[in-house]
């Protein structure tokens, strides 16, 4: 171990090479640059509870629109209970978190119960040695229990805030070896709850304070973001001052650079220099160089610009440098809808099929015939011409004549007097054909009939002229 000499030389030329390197930073960014709003988070400390939460609308309205995205709050540090987030506020700021998805929730945690309870520094290290061992970790549990249930699961955890001033009971100097330890096992309960995704934000104060509070870093496993509290007040008395100073505002950037962590800046705001407009607008100018995670002004007297009227210079320079841009519009892209052609799908032609009509044929109905009576017209009484046979030569067996059939003169057609409507006719029978007699085969003799009416042939009879044909011999004769 060195002897105190050594130890405070080394601290000098420490100091010294660091106030360079910040010195340099600090002229390297010109003085009548004209300080910006930056396009990092912000927001701020409004109030604890859920008049903090409603204030916020009416200082981005103040803001000439922009949008405050960080909502900041604490829980109470009096016992176990606050700290285990069994606070009815906590589900106010819960519900404003959960509205917009960029939305960012900061709560700063105490590390012990009586806080501020202005604890001696021997009862500091017996609770931060009782803690490094376990005692504590239940309660850290709970509060990430809480936080989960809530939806707040990605709540930014400012764990043990300004270990290296006087002010809390979760101070570092007492015992920083076993402080880091305790803080270790705090991250580590609150990291064992499902569904957690915490990022915790080790934030002491700018200076060196009670302690160089880069000794009570505890490691780059349990921490995600490195931050500072900066207000206007001593160690140093101008910006620059704030910036070179050993444990100031560029070391704590190199710092976080070297381990690879973001910044942050929880709390910041005038305070021992009254209304100084020039801290603000140097301020703003700083966060708008290094681009931390976000910051959060201490919007209450002394230290507010906003809520705190005694500040009118001040606070014309905030609200000029964070309201010049406007309502911050992130214009949604216009994607154009692609034109899908719908497809044309032929309809098919379905065939109808042809049914046949069937044909039913229509019976014949068969019409009876009706015969009408004939009246027989009167003939006149004629004689049968009996013409005596004459018989010709026989012939000769060389030539056989073909018969000619019987020739049958046509009956005259009977006339059918027209049927009488009011009675049907009375059917008549037909007439009996006469016989006529048979000409025998090879007959040599030839007859013709006579037909001179019913009445003649009744008185007369059937009569026929008959002619004997004879072919025997040369006798030369032909009946004709």
């Amino acid at each position: 171990m060195p002897r105190p000499h050594h130890r405070l030389v080394s601290t000098c030329v420490g100091t010294v090479t660091a106030g360079l390197l910040a010195t340099g930073a600090a002229l390297a960014a010109p003085d009548d640059e004209p300080a910006r709003g930056s396009g990092t988070a912000f927001g701020a400390y409004l109030d604890y509870g859920p008049s903090g939460v409603a204030r916020i609308p009416s200082l981005s309205r103040w803001l000439s629109g922009r949008e405050i995205r960080v909502g900041h709050t604490y829980l109470p540090g009096d016992s176990w209970a606050g700290i285990e987030g069994r606070v009815p506020f906590l589900e106010d700021w819960a519900r404003w978190r959960r509205a917009k998805e960029d939305r960012m929730f900061v709560l700063n945690v105490p590390m012990q119960a009586r806080n501020e309870g202005r604890v001696p520094d021997w009862q500091v290290v017996q609770l931060i040695r009782a803690g490094a061992q376990g005692e504590y970790d239940r309660h850290f549990r709970r509060l990430a229990e809480r936080l989960v249930e809530l939806g707040v699961s990605d709540t930014v955890v400012v764990l043990g805030w300004e270990m290296n001033g006087t002010t809390y009971t979760h101070r570092c100097a007492p015992d920083p070896e076993h402080w880091k330890a305790y803080w270790t096992r705090v991250v580590n309960a609150m990291r064992s709850v499902p569904g957690q995704r915490f990022k915790f934000d080790f934030t002491p104060n700018r200076g060196s304070d009670a302690i160089a509070w880069t000794r009570c870093y505890p490691g780059d496993d349990v921490v995600d973001v490195i931050g500072m509290d900066s207000y206007d007040q001593g160690p140093g008395r101008t910006f620059d001052d704030h910036i070179s100073q050993p444990y100031g505002l560029q070391q704590h950037v190199d710092f976080a650079k070297a381990h690879g962590k973001q910044i942050s800046y929880p709390e910041w705001g005038l305070f021992r220099n009254g209304d100084n407009p020039e801290y603000v607008r140097r301020m703003l100018r700083w966060i708008d160089q290094h681009h931390p995670l976000y910051h959060t002004i201490t919007d209450y007297c002394p230290h507010g610009v906003w809520q705190c009227k005694q500040n009118p210079k001040s606070s014309k320079v905030f609200r000029d440098a964070l309201a010049e841009q406007g309502p911050v519009v992130v214009p949604t892209p216009v994607v154009p809808t692609p034109v899908v052609p719908t497809p044309v799908v032929p309809t098919p032609v379905v065939p109808t099929p042809v049914v046949p009509t069937p044909q039913v044929p229509t019976p014949p109905v068969p019409t009876l015939p009706v015969p009408s009576p004939t009246a027989p017209a009167p003939v006149d009484p004629e004689p049968e011409v009996s013409v005596p046979p004459v018989v010709p030569p026989a012939p000769t067996p060389e030539a056989s004549p073909t018969p000619t059939p019987t020739q049958t003169m046509p009956d005259p057609a009977p006339t059918r007097p027209a049927p009488t409507p009011s009675q049907p006719p009375k059917p008549q029978p037909k007439p009996t054909p006469k016989p006529r007699p048979e000409q025998p085969v090879n007959s040599r003799q030839w007859c013709l009939p006579f037909d001179f009416g019913d009445w003649f042939s009744k008185l007369i009879g059937g009569q026929s002229l008959c002619i004997n044909l004879g072919w025997e011999g040369d006798s030369g004769f032909w009946p004709f």
